[in-house]
């Protein structure tokens, strides 16, 4: 039985890893064990800011939205709570971009969570 060479497989493996470190600084780029290293952190950089991006976006589409509704003399918390009595199904995400776009469809709905409001 002849023997087996692995040298094609473990340059296959080290390519793969070097492809991903393209761009890093230093050893990192080119040393198979410190490219591995901080390829596998990356990764879990990457994973963990794909939840931490869902929750900056949301943060911003608030801070734009109420700094809308402030102009107008409400606060973030009274004005959802206006749109939630008055039937307003539109995501913050929305609002915001009305807010920072559409500023006549966003008073109307302003006027409206105002009048859903007890007063």
């Amino acid at each position: 039985m002849p023997r087996i060479k692995r040298g094609v497989t473990t340059r296959q493996k080290h390519k793969r890893i070097l492809d991903q470190a393209k761009g890093y600084r230093g050893r990192r780029k080119n040393t198979i064990r410190i490219a591995r290293q901080a390829v596998e952190k990356a990764g879990q950089y990457a994973y963990r800011d794909r939840k931490i991006k869902k929750r900056s976006f949301r943060a911003l589409w608030i801070q734009r939205i109420n700094a809308a509704v402030r102009a107008e003399g409400l606060t973030y918390s009274q004005f959802m709570h206006g749109t939630k009595l008055a039937g307003i199904e539109l995501d913050r995400k929305v609002m915001a971009d009305l807010a920072m776009n559409e500023a006549g469809a966003f008073k109307a709905i302003i006027e409206q969570a105002k009048k859903a409001l007890p007063a």
